[in-house]
């Protein structure tokens, strides 16, 4: 029996729904908690993890097609959505300064994971 699991549409619809929870609950629990530089920081995080996440739903579907370039780009998306969102809802949360400075690892991430999707695509 042939293996249908597709872990990155998995792990890229459970991420789509954390970031529909963190989009709420920025919009909602934090909007007079936070001063509008905190709360703008964390609207950031919750957009690009949404935007991560249907990256991966996309690579997972690609992987399911064959494109096999697609699985590592996804995973390393993945890394990419750690780094990135979760620092910047930490400092969001926290105010940490020194967080903001490991958020452009995870955003480079995510651009190379692009980037190695679009060269997998192109290779075929």
């Amino acid at each position: 029996m042939a293996d249908t699991r597709m872990p990155l549409v998995a792990a890229g619809a459970l991420n789509a729904a954390i970031a529909i929870a963190a989009g709420a609950f920025g919009a909602h629990g934090l909007k007079d908690r936070l001063d509008v530089r905190r709360l703008a920081i964390f609207e950031t995080a919750a957009r690009y993890h949404m935007y991560t996440a249907l990256a991966l739903v996309l690579c997972g579907l690609l992987v399911a097609r064959g494109l096999g370039g697609a699985s590592t780009a996804g995973w390393v998306m993945q890394g990419g959505i750690a780094v990135f969102a979760g620092s910047l809802y930490a400092l969001a949360l926290t105010n940490v300064g020194w967080l903001g400075a490991i958020t452009p690892i995870g955003g480079v991430a995510m651009i190379v994971g692009w980037v190695m999707l679009a060269v997998a695509a192109y290779r075929g």
